[in-house]
């Protein structure tokens, strides 16, 4: 018996990239990449976020800052969505967004106090709607739909942007936040960086989709692939979701493919579950030479505009580490002043208690 039967959807997923690993265009380039300096922020975006990531790794090494997860090969990524992104948007990161806060307007110093561990780091001085790096999986996600839903309601043209890894598209939390920005069509951007790991699971045995992209068909949207290594493509690929969410168009996900060239964390090593060579090859990919490739070809950029910029990135990143650790600590009590806006009853005992102690303390050591 032959059965008819009748196609009543299909699916695309689209895949933008226009820097090939050697630097070279592979097809016309968005007209904002046609300005060098254009081009030259966001390389030089890049090569902050990679110098800050390089001394968050040795203050960890050396007893200074607390467990920090290396964002080395995803600066493309981050750099890209921030430098999309209007000053009012609010942006939702999960952990490795370092390029895009500090685009943002969050400052180095304000970044290694949050790993030292002193929450003193996301009270952002600058962008103070942004929330702060959220370290649970995928639990950004609902919060995102919160705050589209907000932008709804109050009649704002603006766009929540969420950032997650691979691994929290596995989660419910990111289903359920899909379902509902899409359900009610909400002002909401998701990009997923796919760096092929959520910790030491490869993508291949987190999900049996093709993409991650295509999850947002699902949930009644459309999401795209695009080259995670190519800032250019990050920018243009994210700004022209920013616009359409913007414009009333609904949500959208990003899907950015690269990889994580770091171990997940500095408590992590990750050469036991994957091979060195693999991270070698990947290397060759790397979204700061291929930028600085493509600025040298097009558009004359030298040994010292870039030796420049290398010593003022350092120079940077060493002032705030130093403002850093010159920060005196906050007190035991404090432990209570962030939990919640006003202490409970059961807890404004024990922090009475915590108070008394630390002066027992100084009155001892005074002798």
């Amino acid at each position: 018996m032959v059965v008819a039967v009748t196609t009543v959807a299909s699916f695309d997923v689209a895949y933008t990239g226009y820097l090939d690993t050697s630097g070279h265009p592979k097809q016309a380039l968005p007209a904002f990449a046609r300005d060098r300096e254009a081009l030259v922020s966001l390389y030089r975006a890049m090569v902050l976020t990679r110098a800050f990531d390089a001394k968050a790794i040795a203050l960890q090494r050396t007893g200074r800052l607390g467990t920090y997860p290396s964002c080395l090969g995803q600066e493309a990524v981050a750099v890209g969505l921030g430098a999309a992104m209007a000053p009012d948007d609010v942006l939702l990161p999960y952990a490795r967004e370092q390029g895009a806060q500090l685009l943002r307007g969050v400052t180095p110093t304000e970044l290694f106090l949050y790993w030292g561990g002193d929450e003193r780091g996301s009270d952002f001085g600058g962008p103070r709607e942004d929330f702060p790096i959220c370290v649970p999986v995928a639990s950004q996600a609902p919060h995102a739909v919160g705050v589209a839903l907000a932008f709804r309601l109050r009649g704002e043209p603006r766009v929540a942007v969420c950032v997650m890894g691979d691994g929290a598209t596995s989660k419910g939390d990111f289903y359920e936040a899909l379902n509902v920005a899409g359900a009610w069509r909400l002002p909401a951007v998701f990009v997923v960086t796919n760096n092929q790991w959520a910790i030491s699971l490869p993508r291949s045995a987190q999900t049996a989709a093709t993409t991650l992209a295509q999850k947002a068909i699902a949930a009644g949207f459309s999401g795209e692939q695009v080259d995670g290594n190519d800032v250019v493509a990050v920018r243009d690929v994210v700004h022209r979701a920013l616009t359409g969410a913007r414009g009333g168009a609904g949500p959208h996900l990003v899907e950015a493919v690269t990889y994580r060239l770091s171990d997940h964390t500095t408590a992590d090593n990750a050469s036991r579950y994957r091979d060195d060579e693999a991270v070698g090859r990947h290397w060759r990919e790397d979204a700061i030479a291929r930028l600085r490739a493509y600025l040298t070809a097009a558009h004359g950029w030298t040994k010292d505009d870039e030796e420049a910029t290398l010593a003022a990135c350092a120079s940077d990143v060493e002032r705030a580490a130093d403002e850093y650790l010159a920060t005196p600590p906050q007190p035991p009590e404090a432990v209570f002043d962030y939990l919640y806006e006003h202490v409970p009853a059961d807890l404004a005992g024990q922090r009475a208690a915590a108070i008394e102690a630390r002066g027992a303390a100084a009155r001892s050591a005074d002798g």
